[in-house]
């Protein structure tokens, strides 16, 4: 059998450190905000070169964040992408915001940067671009006309820690970043975490305040916040990791390579011209024979997944105010897309494999 991913192999490795790790957390008794979370903090705000890094419980709780601490209300617009998962949405809707989805790019499927200006009304607060399956998006024409409107950057991460573009890290572009430390992410813990960059101290003191009850002062809250904190333990898993995220986004891409070089002459592989570090949080192909493959590679007990069958402008919270919304390119990506088995530690011989039963799946 081979799975998407291979958690409990990356675990037998870090066995030592994790476990060491953990106990050491426990040992110590400070489990909320304890030594872990700052020092993970810090260690990932050096990695990535951003000024600010601030935990918090989930990657979806970092895009709440970052929109509240950007100012973003009811009656605003957010333009995003609709080919993510709905995290990215669902948080410009927590602030009472509409998110306004716009066309993909149909090589990268990350937001075409050609259909933005015509996106922006009066409304409009700040544009979220997704790094999606680890590929950066196209950040200069973004950052231009962000500064063009007076709009926020809001960076989401979330399949992207470790990718980079033009010389900088992705979370360190916009004024906000946000990551998600779900376990099979690129940078996982073992349970649900999450980070916001920040590029000035008064948005990583709104975080602050926004991520522990609106409390900057114990017992003194001024503003309505959340409980939405990195717990200890979890950090000190991440801590163990940041040292070698590095290697495993090397070994991402050492696969994902192999499956191009098998693969690029029979479906739609991943597009890479050299302007950015793409990590592979996904490998996502493009197939008009995909329930084909998907079920030859079940009989061979191979994994596969398709992220994701739906835009979000079709899905049915959405459908309804985005009726008359028409976006041909993530439409036909998601009807033939389909990700494959990637991991950092997955050998070549299940790789071939992999690519093996797909050409019998197409060409017999």
């Amino acid at each position: 059998m081979i799975p998407m991913v291979d958690l409990k192999n990356q675990y037998h490795t870090l066995k030592a450190e994790i476990d060491a790790a953990v106990l050491g957390a426990i040992e110590s008794c400070q489990f909320i905000l304890g030594p872990n979370v700052t020092a993970f903090e810090q260690e990932t705000a050096a990695y990535l070169g951003a000024k600010h890094a601030i935990s918090c419980a989930s990657g979806t709780d970092a895009l709440q964040l970052a929109i509240l601490a950007a100012g973003i209300k009811e009656g605003d617009e957010v333009i995003t992408t609709p080919f993510t998962f709905i995290a990215t949405a669902e948080a410009i809707c927590y602030a009472g915001a509409t998110p306004v989805f716009v066309d993909i790019d149909p090589r990268t499927f990350n937001i075409n940067t050609a259909l933005l200006e015509a996106a922006i009304t009066p409304r409009t607060r700040a544009i979220i671009p997704v790094h999606l399956f680890g590929q950066p998006a196209n950040m200069a024409p973004i950052t231009a006309l962000c500064s063009k409107n007076g709009l926020t950057l809001i960076e989401d991460c979330a399949q992207s820690f470790g990718a980079g573009i033009h010389g900088a890290m992705t979370g360190t572009i916009g004024s906000l970043g946000c990551f998600s430390f779900f376990p099979s992410k690129n940078l996982g813990c073992y349970g649900d975490g999450g980070l916001i960059t920040c590029a000035t101290d008064e948005l990583a003191e709104q975080i602050k305040v926004l991520r522990n009850h609106g409390s900057h002062i114990r017992y003194h809250h001024s503003v309505i916040g959340y409980n939405s904190r990195l717990d200890d333990i979890q950090a000190a898993i991440l801590r163990v990791k940041l040292q070698r995220i590095d290697q495993f986004n090397a070994g991402r891409r050492r696969v994902a390579h192999l499956y191009s070089e098998l693969l690029g002459d029979i479906v739609t592989v991943p597009h890479e011209d050299g302007t950015g570090v793409h990590v592979y949080h996904q490998y996502t192909v493009l197939t008009d024979h995909r329930d084909a493959i998907m079920a030859r590679l079940a009989e061979k007990q191979i994994s596969s997944a398709v992220y994701y069958p739906i835009p979000l402008h079709k899905q049915d919270v959405f459908a309804k105010a985005c009726s008359d919304v028409n976006l041909p390119v993530a439409e036909s990506v998601a009807s033939r897309c389909m990700s494959l088995p990637i991991y950092p530690e997955m050998p070549e011989e299940s790789v071939r494999l992999v690519a093996q039963t797909i050409r019998e799946a197409l060409v017999g």
